[in-house]
């Protein structure tokens, strides 16, 4: 298995709920985890902080999310199975994004900051979770991933909002009508 990227059309299908948690989802699972960590160590600034199941190129609603955003030491993640959105409230907040799926490119990305959402853990445990900030950011991400949406679908005003990530691993404004505005592999309906 590895990570797909766009323009694979695997990224813009609705994923399927998963019925019953067997070897299957589980070992689905722990190759979304495997390859989150493989893929971060090619990328020495960055975090794999979350991870969808459609970006292995499997079609169920399954997410990982990291247990420690903070720390790149600490590798390890919580499965949430068909995650629901229950709520998205609070101020909208515009701050950067990226994507396993969307390689080298970084976009501003208006989100709620708070988000309540359901779904069920490896075991079958059902969980709710209220989320604010960076991490209502993250499940808000990933969710769309379910229903075959990337962060770049959010951005409205294009002209300032896509960036690159420099050999110093800081953020740097990418030209749109250079880079971006021709991009099929984007934005393939433009």
């Amino acid at each position: 298995m590895k990570i797909i990227t766009t323009p694979d059309p695997r990224l813009r299908e609705k994923s399927e709920k998963v019925r019953v948690i067997d070897d299957d989802i589980l070992k689905t699972i722990n190759n979304m985890r495997q390859l989150s960590l493989d893929w971060e160590k090619e990328h020495p600034y960055e975090l794999s902080a979350a991870m969808a199941a459609p970006q292995i190129g499997v079609n169920k609603r399954i997410i990982i999310v990291r247990d420690d955003m903070e720390d790149k030491g600490k590798a390890t993640f919580t499965a949430l199975i068909n995650p629901e959105i229950i709520r998205a409230e609070g101020k909208i907040k515009t701050d950067y994004e990226g994507c396993l799926s969307v390689p080298a490119i970084y976009g501003m990305v208006p989100r709620a900051t708070k988000v309540r959402v359901k779904a069920k853990l490896e075991d079958g445990t059902e969980v709710r979770i209220k989320a604010t900030d960076e991490l209502a950011r993250t499940l808000l991400h990933e969710i769309d991933h379910l229903d075959g949406i990337l962060f770049i679908d959010h951005i409205k005003d294009k002209k300032d909002a896509f960036y690159e990530m420099n050999d110093k691993g800081d953020l740097e404004p990418l030209d749109y009508d250079k880079h971006i505005a021709h991009n099929k592999t984007l934005f393939p309906d433009d």
